[in-house]
């Protein structure tokens, strides 16, 4: 087993090993966002090996992950970090990064992971893991110290995603009629809503049914040509209660934040919509990108 030594840690960092694996999800589920699963052995498992039920392709992309952990100098872990390469670009990517937001700590990982990467281009938090459910970026505000350690290094962050989670029953929101549900496919724990009028689909919306009390609401859609006329709350009312038929407590979803304004992603109105439904900001995550090291 080869161990290294960072200096400002005072402590070893070494490869991962079965044994690390409850201190591990404890650290991860640490960070853990409000509306998120707590992440299981299973998932656990999924994201050492470098797969992921959301952004596969991107995963498919990579070389197997490399799992290192930083011990405390009485043996402890007190931090994970895992990283792989991208072999089409030689672009190294830091994948995930848990640490109990220790600033020693979080340094420390980022140094030896940048130094196993050697001198290529790097990416921190791209897409998402195994270990939350379609987290694809950082949570600054719940991670400021990881995100610090981050910009210390020398990545440059980018504001990609807002993560808004509402409580149920959302009052006062309609129910869109004509409506049809069917399953999503592909993904059994997804659900396809689709409005229809003059026998078109106008509106659609997929969401994932609830895991540990917390529903998805993963995208909905109005054709341009009936924007405006209430549709998308309603089609918004019928997906919530959807969740909350199938016992969701809460739902949470994610906005694109850097969309053109005007433009074909813009989200300027959906943002507004679920505000005024009743979500509220919980995060805003970033993804990160350095210069060759």
């Amino acid at each position: 087993m080869v161990f290294s030594v960072a200096p400002a840690l005072r402590a070893a960092l070494r490869p991962y090993t079965t044994a690390d694996a409850e201190a591990v999800l404890d650290l991860v589920n640490a960070d853990r966002l409000p509306g998120q699963p707590t992440t299981t052995p299973e998932m656990l498992t999924e994201a050492l090996a470098g797969r992921s039920p959301i952004d596969a392709g991107w995963w498919a992309e990579l070389t197997p992950p490399t799992t290192h952990v930083a011990l405390d100098p009485r043996g402890r872990v007190v931090g994970v970090i895992s990283w792989a390469q991208r072999p089409k670009d030689d672009t190294g990517l830091i994948l995930w990064l848990h640490c109990r937001e220790d600033t020693a700590t979080a340094d420390a990982l980022i140094s030896h992971a940048l130094t196993a990467l050697g001198p290529r281009p790097v990416e921190a938090f791209h897409f998402a893991t195994a270990l939350t459910r379609g987290v694809e970026a950082l949570p600054v505000d719940h991670r400021p110290v990881t995100h610090a350690a981050l910009c210390r290094a020398g990545f440059a962050g980018e504001f990609l995603w807002l993560y808004f989670l509402i409580d149920l029953p959302a009052p006062n929101l309609p129910q869109a009629d004509g409506m049809r549900m069917r399953p999503e496919p592909g993904d059994d724990r997804a659900m396809r809503l689709e409005v229809r009028e003059q026998g078109r689909v106008v509106a659609e919306s997929v969401v994932g049914l609830p895991v540990e009390g917390v529903g998805a609401l993963w995208w909905i859609g109005v054709l341009p040509d009936v924007r405006g006329q209430g549709i998308g709350r309603k089609l918004l009312g019928s997906a919530l209660e959807t969740l909350r038929a199938h016992q969701a407590a809460s739902v949470f979803l994610y906005v694109e934040a850097n969309a053109t304004p005007g433009g074909e992603g813009d989200r300027t109105a959906a943002t507004a919509l679920y505000r005024s439904a009743g979500f509220r900001e919980i995060d805003r995550l970033h993804s990160y990108s350095a210069p060759t090291h």
